[in-house]
């Protein structure tokens, strides 16, 4: 089996923290958000991953060597694609063409998940979804008397159903869905300006294709500051078992530490209580601050902070008091200068 990772969207919401890093390659609790994705799909699939396939804007040559070695860490091999124009979510795929045989999980890495991986071989798809409040904003399904998908509507003005596409899909033939693509952008089959995955799934069940419904248990969003620092605290709170335990190397005095916390490498703590629901990057150093439900990347300094629900990059520095902040890498913000 193959995945398919389109990631070459700007991640204009999470900026700051995306104008220095892709959004896929941000750490959540120690790991950037495409490899947990990749993990987790490789962990419940029940199959082995022969390629990891990446699609990616202009990264440049050092994100393309990071996405590889994830790849490496599965066993797959890793292949690199270029999205350079942004025209849609088939379009995305299109562009790992070379890529796209036979059995195949494609996974947009802007989301995590905990899910029923249960691959239903008696249908030519599964399409995993979570009911929302707002489903104007997602391509949703509607379900037949017998739970298969009889429609497929990309961001419904008025409501059709409140199942969303959370982004991940399975197909038992990629070359199927392939030639579906191929015909939309052929013909020129546009909606709101862009070439969409759902066409060609609306297509191919107009064809005959049966496509199953999976249901996530949770679906954590990667979009903007406050969904990374609540997914963050989900994972911590997920895999709480394997944070037990802090590197050798971190050096923590006079503190404490409210679990579940991911302490990295390298990191200094002195006079503070940090906790629960916090990522310190490797390196980072914090000193006579209170620090709850807060993302913090590497090699960041941070000196009487009172922060919660806040996110900070790499090599930044903050000497103050906030409650609430967003602070992209190497950034600095000094409340205590004269």
């Amino acid at each position: 089996m193959k995945i398919i990772v389109p990631m070459a969207g700007k991640g204009s919401r999470l900026r700051p923290h995306t104008l220095t890093v892709p959004k896929p390659l941000i750490p959540i609790a120690g790991k950037p958000i495409v490899q947990r994705l990749v993990e987790d799909i490789a962990k419940v699939a029940g199959e082995k991953i022969e390629e990891v396939a990446f699609i990616i804007g202009d990264f440049g040559a050092e994100v393309e060597a990071s996405l590889l070695k994830i790849a490496e860490k599965l066993g797959a091999k890793g292949t690199i694609y270029h999205q350079l124009e942004p025209l849609g979510t088939a379009h995305s795929i299109k562009c790992a063409e070379e890529s796209m045989q036979g059995n195949v999980v494609i996974a947009y890495a802007d989301t995590l998940f905990r899910a029923d991986f249960t691959l239903d071989t008696n249908s030519d798809g599964v399409i995993w979804v979570k009911k929302v409040e707002d489903p104007s904003a997602f391509g949703v399904v509607k379900l037949d008397d017998y739970g298969f998908i009889k429609d497929f509507v990309e961001k419904p003005a008025t409501f059709v159903s409140d199942l969303a596409i959370i982004g991940i899909y399975y197909f038992n033939s990629a070359e199927k869905l392939m030639s579906e693509i191929n015909h939309i952008m052929d013909n020129n089959i546009k909606v709101s300006g862009e070439y969409q995955l759902t066409t060609a799934l609306e297509n191919l069940r107009q064809a005959g294709a049966k496509f199953s419904l999976g249901k996530v248990d949770d679906w954590m969003d990667c979009g903007n500051k406050n969904a990374t620092v609540e997914t963050n605290g989900k994972i911590l709170e997920y895999e709480k078992d394997e944070f037990t335990e802090f590197p050798q190397s971190a050096n923590i005095q006079n503190s404490l530490i409210i679990q579940p916390c991911y302490i990295g490498e390298g990191v200094e703590i002195s006079n503070s209580k940090i906790g629960p629901y916090v990522s310190l990057g490797k390196g980072t150093k914090v000193i006579n601050s209170n620090i709850d439900n807060s993302l913090i990347q590497e090699k960041t300094v941070i000196d009487h902070g009172n922060l919660s629900n806040s996110m900070i990059g790499s090599s930044a520095q903050y000497f103050g008091v906030a409650r609430e902040i967003s602070l992209g890498d190497f950034s600095v913000l000094d409340f205590l200068s004269k």
